[in-house]
């Protein structure tokens, strides 16, 4: 597993390697070792190596959830009725089930937990509320907040330059 100075380990190849496979994690080891410059063998063994070391955590493909009827965003505060170890485990257990919920975080402040929702509309969001978070009785209060555009979504993270 990585560590906190995972990056200062990182040298000029890997991180153009981690670069590119942010931008398309499709790519052939023959396809990625042309757009690093080094040859297929060492950038398989470092993509492995990267893999080893859980920098890369994971592939995935991005979808167009306006495509498939769920571009209706909703980040919801969450404020247990109160808070202790098994209650909080009981409600992240219950929050990891849930397909509509895409990130859960844990946070400071008023509220305990911030969750991004996704739903096809605000009748299918109503419905999610009353029905399955509804259904969570540790829940004390919620703060729906609604994106009405979004400005920016990067899925990876601006790696710095060499």
């Amino acid at each position: 597993m990585a560590d906190k100075n995972s990056i200062e380990k990182l040298d000029s190849i890997d991180i153009k390697i981690l670069r590119t496979l942010q931008k398309d994690s499709s790519l052939t080891t023959k396809e990625l070792s042309q757009r690093v410059k080094l040859s297929s063998t060492p950038v398989f063994e470092r993509v492995k190596r990267l893999e080893r070391d859980g920098i890369i955590k994971r592939y995935v493909a991005v979808l167009d959830m306006d495509k498939i009827n769920f571009g209706f965003v909703v980040y919801c505060n969450v404020k247990l009725q109160r808070i202790n170890n098994s209650i909080a485990n009981e409600f992240t257990s219950a929050v990891a089930k849930i397909p509509q919920v895409t990130e859960c975080y844990n946070i400071s402040g008023e509220f305990d937990y911030l969750l991004k929702i996704h739903a096809s509309d605000m009748k299918d969001y109503q419905h999610f509320v009353l029905n399955v978070l509804g259904r969570i009785e540790s829940i004390g209060n919620l703060q729906s907040i609604f994106v009405l555009d979004t400005i920016k979504q990067d899925i990876g993270y601006q790696l710095p330059e060499e």
